[in-house]
């Protein structure tokens, strides 16, 4: 029999309760989840809020990381503890590779911010494994509403619809919304984009107005953050995510809507585009983000060198140089490769383990993605999604973005939970 452990749920008041009937402990633990649950939709309602850092969301994950174990609304499996040990692990390394930093203090607080990442990303798997149908879908609606924040708050301000929105919710000329950073707000979008996607898979025609217009919404934003990277991400998971539904698609009929709504999807992003190119001025900056490479890139000062110093680095270093010291002592910019960046913040037992947890994720991914459970058709969305984040992680440093850990929280959490329901047969 699977092993499984679960963290009971923390009585408030243990003496209230002696001599109360069951009936009545009943209903009081339903309020206190319906409390709960409502919180942590909340919580990722309001990770769209990200002007600087830390962000209210870290104080609700924090918080939370609390509360859904004491509420019973936690179940720890052998795959989730290997999980836990092994980010603990990069954690622990980027802690001996911050003793080799020149500060030290700034290194250890970036470590410190990584390993509240990962724990928070733990216990949101372990959220998801206790109820992998509701969880996930409660998890990605309140993403979708974070996501809508962010991108009408970003078409706002780039249009400049109110006096003063552009300076605050633009950056650099590019759509940023309620983030400090296009980079990060474009790719954000991506996982309610797919979500959109699927509601409108899931509902008639004459209820899947409200998505369809979100759908749009989010994809406007992602192309006016005119980031190459979330362009290159909303592309790559919109592929991913569209094959996997297809492959999997019960009847005949679901695939037929399957490529529509793909099709539909990609032919919504392409007549955006070419309406967004009309404007002289617009066209000319997608015309000069799209280009492979930008003048940064190039040149012993632009990205491609700097990742080659960081290869040198890792291979001098073998624990590290520490979080925050390639940009403060090498370099002028940060590697803008994940994969590289993570061996020098924490040397090659950090960086092994973070690949090892990339590829373990996908790998897992895949393999789950062709069990038939109720909770499917939002498992392709969640792995669709990290699969083009990971790969983004080859062009920028993902390792702090809280989105690339709530993917993997959602893969985790549906793939090795107990209680997975297997689908019921569509006609």
């Amino acid at each position: 029999m699977r092993s499984v452990t679960l963290l009971r749920a923390i009585p408030a008041s243990p003496i209230s309760q002696i001599g109360a009937p069951s009936a009545a402990r009943s209903t009081a633990d339903g309020i206190v989840h319906r409390v709960i649950l409502a919180l942590v939709w909340l919580t990722l309602a309001s990770s769209a809020i990200v002007f600087s850092e830390p962000a209210p969301v870290d104080a609700m994950l924090a918080g939370l990381a609390v509360l859904l174990p004491a509420a019973g609304l936690v179940v720890v499996t052998p795959a989730l503890g290997m999980y836990l040990a092994l980010w603990g692990l990069a954690g622990a390394a980027g802690y001996v590779a911050a003793t080799a930093s020149r500060d030290v203090a700034a290194s250890t607080v970036f470590t410190s911010v990584s390993m509240y990442l990962y724990v928070a990303s733990f216990m949101l798997a372990g959220f998801v494994a206790r109820a992998p149908e509701k969880h996930a879908r409660l998890i990605l609606s309140g993403w979708m509403a974070a996501g809508l924040i962010a991108a009408v708050t970003a078409l706002v301000g780039y249009f400049n619809l109110v006096p003063g929105a552009f300076d605050l919710f633009t950056k650099f000329g590019r759509a940023a919304g309620t983030f400090k950073d296009p980079n990060v707000f474009g790719p954000f979008l991506v996982a309610p984009f797919l979500y959109a996607l699927h509601l409108i898979l899931e509902r008639s025609w004459t209820r899947a107005l409200w998505p369809l217009a979100s759908a749009a919404v989010l994809a406007l934003g992602v192309l006016l953050s005119f980031s190459r990277g979330a362009w290159i991400n909303l592309v790559v998971a919109l592929l991913v995510y569209g094959m996997l539904a297809y492959v999997t698609a019960a009847s005949f009929k679901q695939r037929e809507k399957i490529v529509s709504m793909v099709l539909a999807g990609a032919a919504l992003v392409a007549l955006l585009t070419v309406g967004l190119m009309q404007n002289e001025s617009i066209g000319a900056f997608f015309k000069e983000r799209a280009s492979l490479t930008q003048s940064y890139d190039e040149g012993p000062a632009g990205r491609f060198g700097g990742q080659e110093k960081a290869t040198r680095l890792l291979l001098e270093n073998p624990l590290g140089i520490g979080a925050g010291q390639f940009t403060s002592v090498y370099h002028s910019e940060e590697v803008h490769n994940v994969f590289l960046s993570m061996f020098l913040n924490a040397g090659w037992v950090g960086g092994f383990t973070y690949w090892l947890m990339t590829g373990l994720t996908v790998l897992i991914g895949f393999r789950h993605a062709l069990r038939a459970t109720a909770a499917r058709p939002l498992f392709l969305i969640a792995l669709a999604a990290f699969f083009a984040t990971a790969a983004e992680g080859i062009i920028i440093d993902t390792d702090h973005w809280r989105s690339f850990y709530i993917l993997m929280a959602l893969v985790w959490g549906m793939s090795s939970s107990p209680f997975n329901e297997r689908a019921s047969i569509a006609s």
